[in-house]
């Protein structure tokens, strides 16, 4: 008898073993809960492991540097861009300037420990840079990644810094305060509009994304809780659909519950194009619900959204009579798209309710980064495209056929360097040469100064 009740045991145990072992690949495949919990985790823990965090992606090219396909349709001036290089204490991320051969004719490099002494969710020595700004005379605005938020000279002096967890994007506003996003210096799981804790969530601590509004001098002009405007909207509705809302909860949320990677506001020069929407109206990306959504910032009310044609999707703009472009990354779980057909750029137009792929087309060339990913619009039609984790930008026409491309220099023999964002700035090398610090003086390097 008690060697039936063993045996029954033993294949009792066995039978749980197997089952979870194929849960686990179900899990992995089809993203069922708690993939997201998952997938949060093992970025973290990369990042823990690489001494250089998330500055390096495999490379995917097997070429550097600039390549000129269609020199007459390229759109004149100088390549702003953020990424990391070596330097004397080694991979450093910062900001450069190129010319359309690619020779740098202005540079910012980030001291990321003297900088910033702490960061929210990331550490300063393991981080690089999100998004930047270039405002005239040479000075940037610069996010280093959930630590905080700088104003750098063209001599890469800090002019100031905000330890806000201030992350991804900058968008300077008609006023010439920049609004961007941040987070809260720790999970919480409650608000002075929620004191009994988010519904739905289970009292679980959640990364607190923050709207912030900052002035030229680095004063915070507003502070918009993100979570609380999507709880009292419709918008909720979407947090009911995600892996770990509504029926489908099993684990409970992830910390990371909605990673906003991008705040822009509708300009008084564009606005009369968007009958739905008025000048200062903000469109928000929400990654993790794959939300994209336009609300005004004084009464909080939500004018718009839209989710379905994007998968994990960056940086909506407003690109003018009355459209929308959105950076669709169609993230699917391959290496290089292969099941979506890679990313690309969506646009939306609000008052019509129409949709177009604005790239790629049958003329254009493999495009996919999973993460991440910057685009914009010229003032041509041609488009200047971020592949992020592949460290490549691209110019193409509006035919989507490739007009100009700079792919980084790799780091290695397997591994490139990230390219967080790149954009084409009216700018002539003579105008550079007039700024302080100019090429030709030593290479400038970020560090905070004494007060």
């Amino acid at each position: 008898m008690r060697s039936s009740l063993s045996v029954a045991k033993v294949a009792f145990v066995v039978s749980l073993m197997a089952l979870s072992m194929l849960y686990g690949v179900a899990v992995g495949r089809w993203h069922w809960t708690p993939f997201s919990a998952i997938e949060g985790a093992v970025a973290e823990a990369k990042v823990l492991m690489d001494p250089e965090g998330p500055l390096l992606n495999s490379r995917d090219y097997d070429r550097s540097g600039v390549r000129l396909d269609q020199p007459d349709q390229m759109v004149p001036g100088l390549t702003f861009l953020g990424s990391s290089w070596d330097g004397p204490g080694g991979l450093e991320p910062g900001l450069r300037l190129i010319d359309r051969d690619g020779t740098v004719l202005h540079e910012w490099r980030i001291e990321r420990t003297n900088l910033f002494e702490g960061g929210r969710r990331k550490q300063p020595a393991r981080v690089g840079i999100h998004g930047s700004s270039l405002l005239p005379g040479g000075d940037v605005v610069v996010n280093q990644r959930y630590v905080g938020m700088a104003r750098l000279n063209s001599c890469g002096e800090v002019e100031w810094a905000l330890d806000e967890g201030n992350h991804h994007s900058i968008a300077r506003a008609d006023d010439g305060s920049f609004w961007t996003p941040a987070v809260d210096e720790a999970p919480r799981a409650t608000s002075e509009r929620f004191p009994e804790g988010y519904p739905g969530l289970d009292g679980k601590p959640v990364w607190r994304e923050r709207l912030l509004k900052v002035s030229p001098d680095g004063k915070i002009l507003r502070d918009i809780n993100a979570l609380d405007l999507i709880y009292t909207s419709d918008l909720k509705r979407y947090l009911m659909k995600a892996p770990w809302g509504g029926k489908r909860r099993v684990t409970g949320p992830p910390t990371d519950i909605l990673h906003i990677n991008d705040v822009e506001p509708l300009s008084s020069e564009m606005a009369d194009a968007y009958p739905l929407f008025e000048a200062g109206d903000l469109v928000v990306s929400v990654k993790r619900l794959h939300l994209v959504f336009v609300f005004d910032p004084d009464s909080m009310d939500v004018k718009w959204h839209a989710s379905d044609p994007f998968i994990a999707q960056h940086d909506p703009d407003f690109i003018g009579d009355g459209w929308i472009g959105v950076f669709d990354n169609q993230t699917d779980g391959s290496s290089r798209g292969a099941v979506l057909g890679g990313s690309r750029i969506v646009a939306v137009q609000p008052h019509t309710d129409s949709t177009e792929v604005l790239f790629p087309t049958e003329h254009s060339e493999p495009f996919y980064t999973a993460g991440q990913g910057r685009w914009e619009m010229l003032d041509n039609g041609n488009m200047l495209l971020t592949e992020t984790e592949s460290g490549r930008v691209v110019e193409v026409d509006s035919a989507g056929r490739t007009v100009w491309e700079w792919v980084h220099q790799p780091y290695s023999e397997s591994r490139v360097p990230e390219v967080t964002q790149a954009s084409r700035r009216d700018l002539s090398p003579e105008t550079v040469a007039s700024w302080p610090c100019a090429s030709g003086d030593s290479i400038q390097t970020a560090s905070r100064t004494s007060d």
